[in-house]
């Protein structure tokens, strides 16, 4: 039984992460169609946008999708309003407690899972009622603890604590991750940087190049000892808050001229250390079909492999 697939009725274990304006319905709907589970982000704050993208899922796809809501990041309760009476199932919740969010959420039936970066937030958001976790290892692009606890710890030690359905996300972009994952307790992956790289995502070519070009050791983590911490693609601006150790929030200001202007240097290019895994763009049927035939295969051969 995997319960993330009961909850969210997607075909296949993987989610596609929420990333700022980018996880919107062109690739929100290739993810579902594909098997996957697409997300609509809300974190961009243009609140009548992500409306617009949420309802024209319906135009695009009948398979299962989610929504995202950055708790932090909405100003008011009108997209939690709008989210509870659009027939939206499934929900994940970030960037802040879901207590609040919860008890609207479950009277509208649908299911929550909240983004947790420590054993701490996980038993806390399971007291408090969420239906499942998304475990977020440092690894990771976008938003992180600055602590930077890898997935392959953190998932250990919250399937230790926590009786829920985890999702794993943080250093995860194909088969082999997922199955890697799911050795660890994980019933769900998330992906966000093989997402980025991929051909019905709306950014543009030079974000994607810079991911497929990218090595291990391609991304920085900024802004440790402030707020936002962020996993980013190395450029020579990243370099230089890296070095300073400081990153203004001003930095995001300009982070739609990098996404859609192919500017790299307009702000800081959010990415996983999967970045140096990723070698070449491809579709979102691609990214899945492939990603489950490998894990597949890997678990076929592991399970030939016992001592």
């Amino acid at each position: 039984m995997n319960r993330f697939l009961e909850h969210s009725g997607a075909k296949y274990p993987i989610i596609q992460a929420p990333m700022g304006w980018m996880a919107r319905s062109q690739l929100a709907s290739a993810v579902s169609n594909a098997g996957g589970l697409g997300i609509i982000e809300t974190s961009s704050g243009e609140t009548d946008n992500c409306k617009a993208e949420i309802q024209k899922m319906a135009e695009l796809t009948d398979k299962p999708f989610g929504v995202n809501l950055p708790i932090m990041f909405l100003h008011d309760d009108s997209m939690l309003k709008f989210i509870c009476e659009s027939g939206v199932r499934f929900v994940t919740t970030s960037a802040g407690s879901p207590k609040k969010f919860l008890a609207p959420l479950k009277e509208a039936g649908i299911v929550v899972y909240h983004a947790v970066p420590t054993v701490e937030a996980a038993l806390k958001c399971a007291e408090a009622g969420v239906d499942g976790l998304v475990v977020e290892g440092g690894e990771g692009g976008g938003f992180k603890n600055p602590e930077e606890v890898s997935t392959l710890v953190l998932l250990q030690a919250i399937a230790e604590k926590v009786d829920l359905p985890l999702v794993a996300a943080g250093g995860i972009c194909d088969g082999r991750g997922m199955a890697a994952a799911f050795a660890l307790g994980a019933e769900a992956v998330q992906m966000g940087t093989r997402f980025v790289a991929c051909a019905e995502n709306p950014a543009h070519n030079n974000y994607k190049q810079a991911i497929v070009d990218a090595a291990t050791d391609g991304t920085y983590m900024l802004n440790k000892t402030s707020s936002p911490c962020v996993r980013a693609l190395k450029t020579e601006r990243s370099a230089e808050y890296f070095n300073s150790g400081k990153m203004p929030m001003e930095a995001f200001m300009t982070i739609k001229d990098l996404y859609f202007g192919g500017d790299m240097e307009a702000s800081v290019a959010l990415a996983g250390q999967t970045a140096g895994l990723i070698n070449e763009v491809k579709s979102a049927e691609d990214i899945i079909s492939e990603t489950i035939s490998s894990y597949n295969a890997i678990c076929h051969r592991m399970a030939s492999s016992t001592f």
